[in-house]
């Protein structure tokens, strides 16, 4: 494996396997020094799971860690951020790829702000565009279909074809966006997958579609792209490593029906672990 040193910078939730939750695992396990810097802190996340939540922003804290850190110049191989829960924090995402990577460090984001059709709560169409300029910062881009089609400006629709992935593509390469992994993408009832477009070239894998939604997949899929993909891995390879990750941490969850807040992607480490051996 090829050692390398991750910042991550999103949310935290004390309980619910997401975001930070889940990257720090799961990046470390593919054998990564991760740094975290959170965005935020909750009690739990804001899925319908809970019936309440506290949220403490630490946007005032980020400019004097990443001054702090870069005073002792500790830089890093990768910078990887999640949800951003503000456009503020968008901009710190900026600032920090230009101060804290090495030289040829790479950025990655996931653009995680909307899906099913609708923005997440709290954000709004100017939001969405902060993030389409932070993601043509980026090297590779991870998001799903609702935000790719946000972002390209193309009306976002339920059941679509291949020429509708494409368009979407071609839009986010001429506002340009590198590398596009895009996640959400079903040609057929049984089968789910992603698309990626590097080069002007668009590869795809696909996997068993399931019959349910599980919360924090998204972050779980991310990260295990971002591990995989420091792990001298293809884009196309790393996509597919992340998606069966994904796949088998959803069905490790065998008690989803009283474990509804997350999945247990803790059980399905020893198999992401091997892909990459």
């Amino acid at each position: 494996m090829s050692f390398k040193r991750v910042l991550t910078f999103q949310d935290l939730s004390c309980v619910g396997q997401c975001s930070l939750g889940v990257a720090l695992p799961i990046i470390s396990a593919c054998g990564h020094e991760t740094c975290a810097l959170p965005s935020a802190l909750l009690s739990n996340h804001t899925g319908s799971s809970f019936s309440g939540y506290t949220f403490t922003d630490l946007s005032a804290d980020t400019t004097p860690i990443c001054e702090e850190l870069s005073r002792q110049g500790i830089d890093f191989d990768c910078f990887y951020s999640g949800y951003l829960g503000s456009v503020a924090q968008i901009e710190y995402a900026k600032a920090m790829m230009n101060t804290l990577l090495k030289k040829g460090g790479v950025r990655v984001v996931d653009p995680a702000m909307a899906d099913h059709g609708r923005l997440y709560a709290g954000f709004d169409m100017h939001y969405a565009e902060k993030m389409r300029e932070l993601c043509a910062l980026a090297d590779i881009v991870i998001p799903n279909i609702t935000e790719a089609a946000m972002m390209s400006g193309i009306e976002y629709r339920e059941d679509f074809d291949r020429d509708y992935v494409e368009k979407i593509l071609d839009t986010l390469c001429d506002l340009g966006m590198k590398c596009i992994v895009l996640t959400g993408v079903s040609f057929d009832k049984d089968r789910l997958g992603v698309a990626v477009r590097e080069n002007g070239k668009t590869e795809y894998y696909f996997h068993e579609r399931l019959g349910y939604l599980c919360h924090g997949t998204g972050d779980i899929y991310a990260s295990a792209f971002v591990g995989s993909y420091l792990n001298q891995k293809t884009c196309i390879e790393a996509a597919s490593i992340a998606a069966r990750f994904t796949l088998a941490s959803i069905l490790a969850t065998e008690d989803r029906d009283t474990h509804t807040y997350g999945v247990r992607f803790e059980r399905a480490i020893p198999s992401l672990i091997n892909e990459l051996k």
